[in-house]
């Protein structure tokens, strides 16, 4: 079977809420990982570090500090059965970059989504955090900041690209199949100048 390139990838992926409880081996985890490091970095300060997490008991403790699928909740949390088998706790240290992260973080999660997709693995970027809470539970030092967390498993589901009509919220039908409303190409693309239609 034939790898997919990276367009293929980028227009494969979904976000993903139903998870197979099928286990991630520890050296694919590490794969992603070591894609979000050779991610690009703002004066290659390099301040984004990981906390992988896959035993059983830990990823429950960051399962309950998640909020999920706002738009649909709760029928967008994972239901029992079908939740995140592994977390990868996305952190910026400041002591490395004391300003602003984001731009970092979010080019090293973009790798790692890419690169899980290839391997055949779903992911559910995470923004919506208990901070204080998840940040107790790791014991995490003060100059270590959580920017997001990347749930992932093999996927369950097969969410569907729809093209945007009136809301940009997502949706389930009644088999339970989540839609997701995009722009279309020709509404985000301009060529040598902007102009609003």
């Amino acid at each position: 079977m034939s790898k997919m390139n990276v367009y293929e990838a980028t227009i494969k992926r979904r976000t993903i809420r139903r998870f197979k409880q099928k286990p991630i081996p520890f050296e694919t985890l590490k794969k992603l990982v070591n894609a979000g490091r050779l991610a690009p970095s703002s004066a290659n300060l390099q301040p984004i570090e990981h906390i992988v997490i896959d035993s059983s008991d830990l990823v429950e403790k960051v399962f309950e500090t998640l909020k999920w699928a706002g738009y649909i909740s709760p029928d967008g949390n994972p239901p029992l059965g079908e939740k995140p088998v592994a977390y990868i706790i996305v952190l910026a240290n400041k002591k490395k970059n004391p300003c602003n992260c984001e731009r970092d973080a979010a080019a090293a999660i973009e790798n790692m989504i890419l690169v899980a997709i290839e391997e055949g693995i779903g992911s559910c970027w995470l923004g919506s955090i208990d901070i204080n809470k998840l940040t107790d539970i790791l014991e995490l030092p003060e100059h270590i900041k959580i920017d997001s967390v990347l749930a992932l498993g093999y996927s369950n589901e097969s969410p569907q690209i729809e093209e945007i009509k009136d809301s940009v919220k997502y949706w389930k039908d009644e088999a339970g199949t989540l839609h997701v409303p995009k722009r279309k190409i020709d509404d985000i693309l301009f060529y040598n100048k902007y102009s609003e239609g």
